[in-house]
């Protein structure tokens, strides 16, 4: 199954409350016929988007190829947070790597996150970008485990940005009786995903790449020169970038082997008015200690953006709305018949470590994807880090390729049974309360 198709229209965006608030840029043509490029970079989401801009400014030749729209992925269809360091705990990083590479990759997180910071400065982007997110515990356990790893994070690594939220203090900003405690990020931030996307199209064009939309590519030929074929056109590059996230479909069986594309959805209220001060009082966004992760904020117009629900398999739901009422009804029971105006569904990539999966695959060839739900920063980061691979700097781009990533056990015919069955189980495991 293609997921480019399986669930959106081809050539459009989907009915989200992003898409409806956001101008969109006029669609780019199809690639036609035959073009010689420095740098041919596949998915014009964030990955992709950061890789082509950097590289043109740069002096490279770059065509960016999308087979739909500039940010139709997840870069459009996200909880638009902007999380600090990476999306494994420093903890588990330490174990696992020990403490150099911990740090090494503590601060790139960081780098991501200003990154982020200052592309939207430098090119203006009118993103909405708002200060603030707080991690939310569930129990008493949930709770004191945050509180132990913000003050990690202060003796450790000096970070001081970390507040922590006794049950009052965590009430005041969200006021859910699903919630203890908590963390409060202050130099984290919430922002509009999809006119972040469009801000760094327009960046990108500005600084010379070619865009082309609906030019699905069908095959590669590695090499040197390399060759990317699409329906209707080609490109003869001296690099090819990978990042398609999970939209590869079948282009690299490496990859595929170790990112997995699953779903997640979103919701839009309809404006709340007084009634958001029950809700979320204060202007941060919030994501909760579940397994199966429930994730909001507010909207610029007033609205609760819910992220949210349990679907397992490529297709959504026929009804998006109530499989994501079910996880809000719950943080929130005052909303429980609240009027939802948009529901949208998008594809993500995730790694079994839930560590992004970067990769020389030929050595004119890079990829980056599967980053488990923290992709604000660290997808544009990494198309930071693969341009400057490609000229030939490649520190940090192989700090994190070194980062051991298993297969997913099965291959393609195995791994989303497997899934589905650990979500089950951890799902389970959220409504107990264990």
């Amino acid at each position: 199954m293609d997921l480019l198709y399986a669930n959106d229209k081809a050539g459009e965006y989907p009915p989200s409350w992003y898409a409806a608030t956001t101008p969109q840029l006029p669609p780019f043509a199809p690639l036609r016929g035959h073009l010689r490029a420095d740098v041919c970079v596949i998915g014009a989401g964030y990955t992709g988007l950061s890789a082509a801009l950097h590289l043109a400014q740069a002096g490279r030749k770059v065509v960016l190829l999308e087979a739909q729209r500039v940010g139709f992925g997840a870069s459009g269809r996200n909880g638009g947070q902007l999380g600090s360091g990476q999306r494994v705990e420093q903890t588990t990083l330490e174990r696992q790597h020990g403490h150099a590479v911990a740090a090494r990759l503590w601060d790139l997180g960081q780098d991501a996150k200003q990154l982020v910071k200052g592309l939207i400065k430098e090119h203006d982007i009118d993103c909405h970008l708002t200060p603030g997110v707080a991690w939310t515990g569930s129990s008493a356990g949930d709770v004191e485990h945050l509180h132990r790893y913000a003050g990690h994070l202060h003796e450790r690594y000096g970070y001081a940005e970390m507040d922590i939220l006794d049950g009052p203090a965590c009430r005041a900003i969200c006021p859910s009786p699903d919630y203890q405690g908590g963390i409060l990020d202050r130099d984290a931030a919430h922002l509009h995903p999809l006119a972040l996307a469009l801000g760094l199209a327009r960046a990108a064009q500005k600084a010379g790449v070619q865009i082309f939309e609906q030019s699905h590519v069908t095959k590669i030929d590695k090499g040197a020169p390399a060759s990317v074929t699409t329906a209707q056109g080609q490109v003869t590059a001296d690099h090819v970038i990978l990042a398609c996230n999970g939209y590869l479909s079948g282009l690299d069986r490496r990859v595929a082997a170790k990112v997995m594309p699953i779903n997640n959805f979103i919701v839009a209220t309809e404006p709340l008015g007084a009634r958001m001060n029950d809700v979320l009082p204060k202007d941060v966004a919030i994501a909760d200690s579940r397994f199966v992760v429930n994730y909001f904020r507010r909207s610029h117009d007033g609205r609760l953006l819910f992220g949210g629900g349990e679907s397992y398999g490529y297709r959504f739901p026929a009804d998006i709305a109530a499989t994501v009422r079910k996880p809000m009804s719950v943080v929130f029971p005052q909303l429980e018949d609240v009027k939802i105006d948009y529901a949208w569904g998008g594809t993500l990539g995730i790694t079994m470590k839930r560590f992004p999966y970067l990769a020389r695959l030929a050595p004119n060839m890079l990829s980056a994807s599967g980053y488990s739900g923290h992709g604000v920063g660290t997808a544009t980061h990494a198309g930071q880090l693969m341009a400057r691979a490609v000229q030939g700097d490649g520190d940090g781009f192989d700090v994190m390729s070194q980062i051991p990533s298993p297969s997913f056990p099965g291959g393609g015919a195995l791994r989303t049974p497997l899934l589905v069955l650990a979500m089950t189980w951890y799902a389970m495991r959220d409504r107990l309360g264990v």
